[in-house]
């Protein structure tokens, strides 16, 4: 295949029937199904099918169309569409549709074949085409895309037809799937399936029929169905029934369905079976329901139908109208349990169309059940010939009998020679006829009443001379069951004169017979009379003959009448003299009569008219005028084809076209003086019919006579028109009847064109119609019928085939001009106007030259008018009906259509032309204004629907051709001294609005979509582009006029992701700045709007992160223009250019993220961060206070979604700091009504108040009602200042009553360059949910970044991280340090008060890792182990206007050895004497937490836990190495004895309080008691150790903070037996061994957490070894991450390094290194008296810090003496003492959990907060360890850094300050103090400081406290407020 073969899309003419690589030189690659344009063949192996094709628009964007069948190209372009979205269906799970789908495309891929092949028949081709196309337009609706217009099954190209046709094409199919035609028959499927009941066994008919409950009159005939004894139809195949053609007036509530049921067999139902062998049919029950019931139901339902029986058994004729009116005392239920299972069904349209849907229904035999009579409408050639016979009522006698008789009715139809006819006696529908009726039996009674109906279809040449005859008996009850004849009544079925038996109800005489009478012979007793109605007076003996029967008839057929009258008519010759009064009576005669005989009596009329016009001419016209208005009738409409065909082939009245036109003429004549014109106008409605007779009558006697009297024929038609133009012109002076009667002949005037058309020429024909139309007067009233009429009449004119022809069109377009132009100028019935226009412009197709003057002719008339119209209706409000707005919707659109028409067949010519007619500016500016105004109208969304892109399409090619017409007028006409802003604004907005539409968006297509509107119309946004740049230079120094008003439209315009657009728009801006640079020095204005317009577009989802980096291409663009400013003026310009350059890129950024995270399913902390930046920026870097205003209250929007109340009430706060408490007045802004300042603060606050209590934050909310308070009390508004008082008072009781869970913090960091801008290679700390662990906040920050990689250590990361593609998270917990000591110092303070101050207002956290620093000793762990502590600094404290803030400082600081033992000691001395204090307060509902904690220290103790510390730092080796720690060693040692000191008296608290069943463990812990201070070498406590007293920090028993975590409880401690440590896991411990053994292999660097906030873990020893057990109960801010480069362990292997699987596992399922909890800042130290507290000890006195109240999970490596082995993890769950001592309790099942008090559930912080021993089970000797930091401890230590600790120790003695960690208050010296006898409290001795307010702990800096934050810049102020006052 050579170079000349070029690649094109589907619309080619080469198939490619194999693949072929291309390979070759040149060689094209093609795959199968590829097309190809060939422009030369070479020869060769051909791997091409040739088809022959058209090409359009030969250049660089021809298209080539193959020459075959629409429909196949586009089921060949859709299918390919559809491929790629059926796959995208899949993926998003969308399995219904896809599915579907898949269906419908191998259906269309069947049918496609067919219609390839090409063999269907014409109408099969069709039927194939129909079906193609709508499952084409099923599936591009389901998959939403564009509507296809189509014609004749094939796509419609829109350049072929003119705009308006396209509409209307398009309107039709919207329509059409919009709002289906309602049908106007309907009918009802039936289907019999059962009957239940319990006393069954006989046979039984069931007779359906639809009853009209308001007539009381059955609707249809009835749907016989016969039931075997079990309930079920005997015949499968005729259980069902379609009851047709009712009407829309029949589906009522008050039409029913009933269902009679009779039954075969004994008299009563209770006889014997052997009584009587004889059946009869006797009556069982009746069953109704309303056809209302059945309108909502779409699909077939069952129904079970309550069956109902008679009281009394000669009610039956009514039970149904009973069960109707609900006269529930003559009806019951036949049965509990009896009902009729029916299946019914209401299906509309033709019966026809239904099979076809239906076909499952109608797959079985369904028979149709017709109505009585005929349906609404009657259609020519239904035959139809039945009469209906309803058996009423009888009267007999007893007949010599002591009772009633037991009548049955036997009924025979017979023929003519007295014969029976076989089969023409039904019952029902459903059965076949029988020969005779046997009619059900009622017991004794005399005057039964049946009202049974059966239908007799009797041909209609068998009706004359036959009879229906009735017989009577007497069934018997005896044994024979006889059935005796005792009368006999008959009627004939025709009269001798041919009428049928008429409708109504006959009296039929009951003659008396003999059992044995023989009836057969019949013409022995037709002598007979057989009604007592037409018996001749004298014959008295039947008149008195008491015994009679009632019948009632009616007769449905189109052959037969009962009318004498129109006998007559038809026989008109046998009677002449009866010719008149026939003529007269026949309007009298009833349509269906008519109609039924409408040649024959068409015939008799022009039979007449022709021999006797003189006299009976007037007569045959009215009657010739009743039958014409007869088929209008809707009823029998369908007649006039009728009509037409007689007119055409049977009509041969040649010469009545003379009288006619006579009569006619004589009538309209009289229109003038007539004073009854009702008669006149029923003529004229005729005129059309009456002309077709006038027309066909004369060409009839042209071809007779060869063209005589032509002459005469047009002077008399001539004369008939001046008649007709002489009463049109009469004038009226308001509606008469004249009017009316002009009215309907305006009606029917079009009608007329068509036939005169047949014998008069084009122009003779218009020029008739002009002076018709032009004679009617010119000046109406408003309110005048005949203006509409008038414009109807145009209507019909313009649609007329007269109308087409070019050679009329120019006669008649004048008149439709001038007539159109003055309606749409009043704005009146611009319905009819936009549909006269709409077929005016049809006809213009484009390039049609000889059309160009009519062009220039409706141009001049209407296009004015047209944009007014346009804008009129467009600016209305839009009405509220359904109906009216659609007609609205189309009228608009038909305008729309119109203008688009017209301007695309307007030229150079036309626009020059349109142009020069303007006599001045001020007219060509309003035009232009108003074409611009409807241009802008036109872009609208709503203008269109959705899927109308070809129409849209069309309407924006127009736009931008006729603006490129109109730009030149603009430049000519308004620039210079002309110039006119409004004019240049106007075109500048329309081009702006032109280019942002949606459907030009051609990013947003299939690429399909996209190359077929490129290959069509170009990329239309580039050319509107160039066009906005080329009127833009052409402005010169009116640019300045548009600065900065046009910056944010052509902003817009730059955010398309278009780059020739971009490339075109961006230098705009360059040249703006240039101009206002000079205009006023600087560019503020332009940076001012960039940044408002920016904003608001971004975040409508505007722009890329391209447009950012083609931005900045602005920057390079200043060089070129170096004349323009001298040197510095341009440095000057250069330099605040880039800044602003620069400024908008990261606003760019923060919006851009903005954007991304406000769509739909994002997360909120996403979206809370990116507000939270976003708010930032606008405060510090813009100072936009407008716009930060704005977005402080999209964040408390958010917040409030999020349940955040305190992040609420924090963020609604920044808005009210801005203002302040005066009375200047605001202006209404966001939701705030318009209000002085003061009114808003208050609402603010109260508002704030209101959300800090829904958030707990109570105390800031009182500071807010003291604030509040005191305005009011300034006002003396005292009223709102008691509620204001009691609001602070309910603040206060909750604070004391209410519990409040303490939250977790959480340090997240987000490495990458993946992740948002505000995000990206940040850190931050989280204030986390409630119950909020690491492992749930964990996976929820994996949640909401779903692509990002858990990174599994906690060390900083490298650059390769931050630079990564790619998105990392580093997730731990940190513990808070709070800054409000004066609170948490103050003693007889409650915990739930100070628990907030430790969790609120806090801007530093911590966290600890420990490592060994040196040579580890494998038997002494505790000798090098150091723990590296890390302090946080935010930007803000928590909580905030945010849950998380970011990390601006990062302090890291060393723990010695000896430090922390001194930690862990302290630790659990404070937790013990919390323990004590709060057993002997009976806070504790049970001593298990004390029992718990003693047996873990003196356990541990006796198995070497404090001896490992005398071991570290006791020896003389350690004492001579560090000279500096003497103190430290001595403190150890105090604490030492001091805590076995607490523990004697800790066991004397026990032994009172200890239950009966715990006395052996209370024992125990005596006698291991006695072991430890012998251990310890302890025979009695030191002076200064019996002296001090057991000393509680807070001087009150009442609980702490944190309650004691209950050893039942799941949160609190686990029981476990006691085991072997080698059967305990790895996790949460670690051993000396283990940690010499493992610290550089095994150790890894994971983050921790446990799971529950008190958990505590014990590890017991084995009966045979004397291992440590060690236990943890830990903060729950821990990191198990030792750095691997600089403590030596080793980073994991690097297939788990970022595997997001193990990175959050739970704590017990991942390997881990010792971890410590509760990181402290090393340069602070521990406070005395804070026992609540359990952080580490810090340097500054000033400063305490939070415990908790939570535990962490400790990843700890257990190893074997004999080598490294780690264990896995397991759930074995240990209870746990702060100083790692073994604890354990043994039970066999733990008990319930146990929910703490509110206030209980506090003081836990010494419990689960507190160091951990460790133990080891190689060595036998215990050893302590620290690994969790008590924030409560009450001593001071000195900065941890390696270089400053000998410098402070000597600074420490030379002050003899007590040493680090003491216990004392650091005001107190140490010195001996008597132990008191019990553990008293004394009072507080002041009262607690109040809480300060929150906005100065969030804005105040610390100096006092912390002098650290010194040099910390000044955090930022609130924006100083502007005059704008929002």
């Amino acid at each position: 295949i050579s170079l000349l073969i070029r690649r094109f899309a589907c619309f080619s003419d080469v198939s490619v029937l194999a693949s072929f690589r291309g390979t070759v030189q040149h060689g094209l690659p093609l795959e199968i199904g590829d097309t190809v344009q060939i422009l030369e063949k070479c020869e060769g192996i051909i791997y091409i099918h040739l088809k022959s094709a058209d090409i359009k628009n030969k250049g660089q964007f021809e298209t080539v169309i193959p020459n075959e069948d629409s429909v196949i190209t586009e089921m060949t372009s859709t299918l390919r569409d559809w491929g790629s979205m059926w796959k995208q269906l899949y993926v998003r799970n969308e399995g219904d549709l896809f599915h579907r789908l898949w269906h419908v495309m191998n259906e269309i891929l069947d049918l496609r074949r067919q219609v390839l092949v090409g063999h269907l028949t014409l109408d099969r081709m069709r039927d194939v085409k129909q079906h193609i196309t709508a499952r084409l337009d099923w599936g591009n609706e389901q998959l939403g895309l564009d509507l296809v217009p189509r014609r004749d099954f094939g796509m419609v190209d829109p350049d072929e037809i003119s705009v308006t046709e396209l509409y209307r094409l398009m309107e039709h199919r919207h329509r059409k799937k919009e709002t289906p035609v309602p049908a106007s028959t309907h009918h009802l499927f039936v289907q019999a399936k059962s009957l239940m009941s319990t006393n069954l066994g006989e046979e039984l008919e069931v007779f359906f029929s639809i009853y009209d409950g308001r007539e009381g009159r059955p609707l249809s005939e009835r749907f016989f169905v016969r039931l075997n004894k079990n309930g079920v139809p005997k015949s499968p195949e005729r259980q069902c029934t379609l009851f047709v053609d009712l009407g829309s007036s029949d589906l009522r509530k008050d039409v029913y369905v009933v269902a009679h049921i009779i039954r075969i067999g004994r008299m009563g139902a209770g006889e014997k079976k052997n009584v009587c062998s004889v059946q009869y049919r006797r009556p069982f029950g009746c069953a109704v329901v309303s056809i209302a019931d059945l309108l909502t139901a779409d699909s077939k339902d069952d129904h079970l139908l309550k069956v109902y029986a008679c009281n009394t058994e000669s009610e039956w004729y009514q039970i149904h109208e009973n069960i109707i009116r609900k006269a529930n005392a003559r009806y019951n239920l036949s049965g509990s349990n009896t009902g009729l299972s029916v299946s019914l069904q209401l299906l509309h349209g033709d019966v026809e169309q239904l099979r076809r849907e239906f076909m499952v229904l109608f797959s079985r035999g369904v028979s149709v059940t017709k109505k009585l009579g005929f349906s609404d409408i009657i259609m020519p050639g239904e035959m139809r010939n039945d009469l209906y016979i309803t058996l009423e009522k009888g009267e007999f006698e007893k007949g010599g009998k002591s009772v009633a008789r037991n009548v049955e009715i036997t009924m025979y139809a017979l023929d003519i020679d007295g014969q029976i006819l076989k089969g023409q006696v039904a019952a029902g529908s459903g059965e076949p006829g029988a020969d005779e009726y046997h009619s059900f039996v009622l017991y004794h009674n005399n005057s039964p009443r049946w009202a049974e109906q059966i239908k007799l279809p009797i041909p209609v040449d068998m009706f004359r001379g036959s009879h229906v005859r009735f017989e009577f008996r007497h069934c018997s009850t005896k044994d024979k069951g006889e059935k005796k004849l005792f009368g006999f009544s008959f009627v004939p079925l025709m009269q001798e004169d041919g009428r049928t038996l008429p409708d109504g109800t006959h009296e039929l005489i009951v003659h008396k017979c003999e059992e044995n009478t023989n009836l057969q012979d019949s013409a022995r007793y037709l002598k007979l009379p057989c009604s007592k109605g037409n018996l001749p007076g004298n014959n008295q003996a039947v008149k008195g003959n008491k015994e009679s029967f009632w019948i009632t008839s009616f007769l449905c057929s189109t052959k037969l009448t009962q009318n004498g009258d129109m006998l007559d008519l038809l026989k008109w010759r046998a009677h002449p003299e009866r010719i008149g009064d026939c003529l007269s009576k026949l309007k009298e005669i009833d349509g269906s009569e008519i109609v039924k005989f409408l040649q024959d009596t068409l015939d008799t009329l022009f039979g007449i008219l022709d021999e006797g016009a003189q006299r009976y001419g007037l007569k045959v016209f009215d009657s010739l005028v009743h039958i014409i208005n007869l088929l209008q009738d809707s009823k029998f409409q369908h007649f006039k084809p009728v009509m037409d065909t007689y007119i055409e082939s049977h009509f041969a009245g040649a010469l009545s076209y003379r009288d006619l036109i006579k009569v006619l003429k004589w009538y309209v004549d009289r229109i003038i003086e007539a004073e009854h014109q009702e008669h006149i106008r029923q003529v004229l409605k005729a005129t059309e019919y009456i002309f077709k007779y006038i027309i066909q009558s004369r060409r009839l006697f042209s071809l007779a006579t060869g063209g005589q009297n032509e002459e005469e024929f047009r002077c008399c038609i001539h004369e008939l028109f001046m008649s007709i133009r002489f009463f049109l012109s009469q004038e009226s002076s308001g509606p008469g009847p004249m009017n009316q009667t002009q009215v309907v002949f305006l009606q029917t005037f079009p009608a007329v064109y068509s036939e005169l058309l047949k014998l008069f020429s084009v122009r003779e024909v218009a020029t008739f119609v002009r002076e018709t139309l032009g004679s009617l007067p010119a000046t109406l009233h408003s309110d005048c019928p005949l203006e509409a009429v008038k414009l109807q009449c145009i209507a019909k004119t313009v649609e007329s085939q007269l109308y087409i022809n070019p050679e009329s069109r120019c006669i008649l377009l004048p008149v439709v001009l001038r007539l159109l132009q003055v309606h749409m100028q009043e704005q009146r019935d611009l319905v009819m106007c936009a549909h006269i226009l709409t077929s005016m412009l049809s006809l213009l197709k484009k390039d049609d030259s000889p059309l160009l003057e009519e062009v220039d002719l409706i141009v001049d008339s209407l296009l004015g008018v047209l944009l007014r119209t346009i804008l009129e209706i467009t600016n209305r409000p839009q009405p509220a009906g359904n109906t009216l707005r659609l007609q609205y919707q189309d009228v608009t659109g038909e305008f729309v259509a119109c203008l688009l028409a017209l301007l695309r067949q307007m030229s150079d010519k036309h626009y020059q032309k349109l142009l020069q007619c303007f006599t001045s500016k001020d007219d060509l500016r309003d035009f232009l204004l108003q074409i611009f105004t409807v241009f802008r109208i036109l872009i609208r969304p709503e203008m269109f629907p959705k899927d109308w892109t070809v129409m849209r399409l069309v309407t924006n090619n127009v736009i931008i051709t006729t603006v490129l017409y109109l730009s030149d007028a603009l430049r000519k006409n308004y620039l210079n001294e002309k110039f006119d802003y409004k004019v240049w604004d106007s075109y500048f907005y329309l081009a702006v609005i032109f280019i942002n539409q949606p459907c030009l968006q051609l990013e947003s297509f299939s690429s399909s979509k996209r190359k077929k509107v490129l290959e069509k119309y170009g990329d239309m946004r580039v050319m509107m582009g160039c066009e906005i740049f080329s009127m833009w230079q052409n402005l010169g120094e009116h640019k300045l006029n548009f600065i900065p008003a046009m910056i944010g439209p052509f902003l817009e315009v730059t955010l398309v992701p278009q780059p020739d657009l971009r490339n075109v728009m961006i230098p705009i801006f360059h040249d703006m700045m240039d101009w206002e640079q000079r205009r006023s020095g600087n560019f503020k204005q332009v940076e001012a709007k960039l940044i408002d317009k920016l904003d608001s577009l971004m975040s409508e989802g505007k722009g890329d992160e391209t447009y950012r980096e083609l931005f900045n291409s602005i920057i390079p663009l200043f060089g070129p223009y170096p004349s323009l400013l001298k040197k510095i003026e341009r440095e000057t310009w250069r330099e605040s250019g880039i800044s602003l350059i620069a400024t908008v890129t990261r606003l760019m950024e923060r919006l851009l993220d903005y954007r991304d995270c406000m769509k739909l399913g994002e997360v909120d902390g996403k979206k809370i961060g990116c507000t939270v930046s976003l708010l930032n920026f606008y405060k510090t870097e813009l100072n936009k206070e407008e716009m930060y205003i704005r977005y402080i209250h999209k964040l408390y929007d958010l917040h409030l979604k999020a349940q955040n109340y305190t992040e609420a009430s924090y963020t609604l706060l920044l808005y009210d700091e801005l203002l302040e408490w005066s009375e200047r007045p605001l202006r209404e802004f966001l939701n705030y009504p318009m209000q002085t300042e003061w009114q808003r603060k208050e609402y603010l606050h109260l508002t704030i108040i209101q959300n800090f209590d829904r958030g707990k934050c109570w105390e800031n909310g009182i500071l807010l009602c003291r604030e509040l308070a005191d305005q009011y009390e300034s006002y003396y508004d005292y009223r709102n200042l008691s509620k204001m008082r009691m609001m602070e008072a309910s603040l206060y009781d909750k604070i004391m009553d209410q519990q409040r869970l303490e939250p977790e913090f959480f340090r997240i960091g987000f490495y990458g360059k993946k992740f948002p801008f505000f995000l990206r290679n940040k850190e931050f700390v989280c204030r986390g949910h409630d119950y909020e662990r690491l492992e749930a906040f964990q996976q929820r920050m994996l949640n909401e970044f779903p692509h990002a990689i858990a990174m599994q250590h906690a060390n900083q990361p490298d650059q390769t991280i931050y630079q990564a593609d790619a998105q990392y998270l580093q997730i731990y917990a940190v513990s808070p340090i709070p800054e409000s000591q004066d609170v948490l110092q103050r003693d007889g303070v409650p915990d739930n008060i100070k628990s907030f101050y430790k969790v609120n207002h806090i801007w530093k956290f911590r966290y600890d890792r420990p490592f060994h620093k040196g040579t580890k000793d494998k038997e002494n762990e505790f000798k090098s182990l150091w723990v590296e502590r890390t302090t946080l600094t935010l930007v803000q404290s928590l909580p905030g206007i945010s849950r998380w803030f970011e990390v601006e400082k990062r302090e890291l600081v060393e723990v010695s050895p000896l430090e922390n033992a001194i930690e862990v000691i302290e630790n659990k001395n404070l937790q013990l004497r919390t323990l004590i204090t709060q057993c002997q307060a009976r806070q504790m509902q049970n001593i298990n937490p004390l029992t718990m904690c003693l047996n873990g220290v003196i356990d541990a103790a006796v198995n070497g836990g404090l001896a490992r510390y005398q071991e570290a730092f006791f020896v003389k080796d350690y004492i001579v190495n560090h000279p500096e720690d003497g103190d430290k060693i001595g403190r150890l040692r105090e604490l030492m004895f001091e805590q076995a000191h607490i523990l004697e008296f800790g066991l004397a608290v026990h032994e009172k309080f200890v239950p009966q069943d715990m006395r052996p463990l209370h024992k125990k812990l005596v006698d291991q008691f006695h072991l430890m201070k012998s251990s310890l070498g302890i025979q009695e406590f030191p002076a200064y150790v019996r002296a001090s007293p057991i000393h509680f920090t807070n001087g009150s028993p009442r609980t702490c903070r944190n309650s004691v975590p209950n050893i039942l409880s799941p949160e609190g401690a686990r029981l476990v037996a006691r085991r072997s440590p080698l059967t305990y896991p790895a996790v949460n411990r670690y051993s000396s061994s283990s940690l010499s053994s493992q610290a550089s292999n095994e150790v890894s660097n994971i983050t921790g957490q446990s799971e529950s906030s008190d958990e505590v873990f014990n590890m017991q020893p084995s009966p045979s070894t004397s291992s440590l057990s060690s236990n943890h109960s830990a903060s729950p801010n821990v990191t198990s991450s030792a750095p691997s480069s600089a403590r030596g362990s080793p980073q994991l292997l690097d297939k788990h390094k970022h595997s997001r699987d193990n990175a959050c596992l739970s704590p017990r399922d991942r390997p881990c290194s010792a971890i410590y909890p509760n990181p402290l800042d090393s340069t602070q130290r521990m406070i005395p008296h804070q026992i609540g507290d359990s952080t580490l000890p810090r340097s500054d006195p000033n400063i305490a810090t939070p415990d908790k109240g939570k535990t962490p999970t400790l990843f700890i490596s257990l190893t074997a003496p004999t080598g490294s082995k780690t264990f896995p993890a397991a759930s074995a769950e240990r209870l746990c003492d702060p100083a790692g001592h073994a604890a354990v309790i043994l039970m066999e099942n733990p008990a319930p959990p146990f929910t703490p008090s509110p206030t209980e559930c506090h003081s836990a912080g010494l419990v689960s907060n507190s160091p951990v021993l460790s133990g080891s089970y190689s060595s036998g000797i215990s050893s302590l360890s620290r690994c969790s930091v008590s924030e409560a401890s009450g001593t001071e230590g000195p900065p941890m850094l390696a270089s400053s600790g000998s410098d402070e120790l000597t600074t420490r003695r030379e002050n003899k300050t007590p040493p680090p960690y003491s216990v004392y208050e650091r005001t107190n010296p140490r010195r001996p103090v008597p132990l008191p006898h019990s553990l008293s409290i004394p009072p507080p001795t002041e009262p607690p400081a109040l809480p300060p307010k929150p906005h100065q702990l969030r804005i105040a800096n610390k100096l006092d406290s912390d002098p650290r934050r010194l040099e910390q810049p000044p955090r930022p102020r609130p924006l100083p407020r502007k005059v704008s006052q929002l």
